[in-house]
């Protein structure tokens, strides 16, 4: 299964909780940190939501 690479760029600051919240889902704490999941329904859902705020690439195969 392919993986998903996910960087926070922009702050939540001025933007809704439920933003806010789905930033921290995704397991991000602070600007400017990768991480790295399995691509599923459910998370491109997720970063539809904060697509504003993050880049999305594609992540190392497993």
């Amino acid at each position: 299964m392919a993986n998903v690479r996910i960087t926070w760029r922009k702050s939540a600051i001025g933007y809704n909780a439920g933003q806010k919240e789905t930033i921290r889902k995704l397991g991000l704490r602070r600007l400017n940190q990768t991480v790295e999941h399995p691509d599923t329904p459910a998370l491109r859902g997720m970063i539809v939501r904060v697509s504003h705020l993050v880049e999305v690439g594609e992540g190392d195969s497993e």
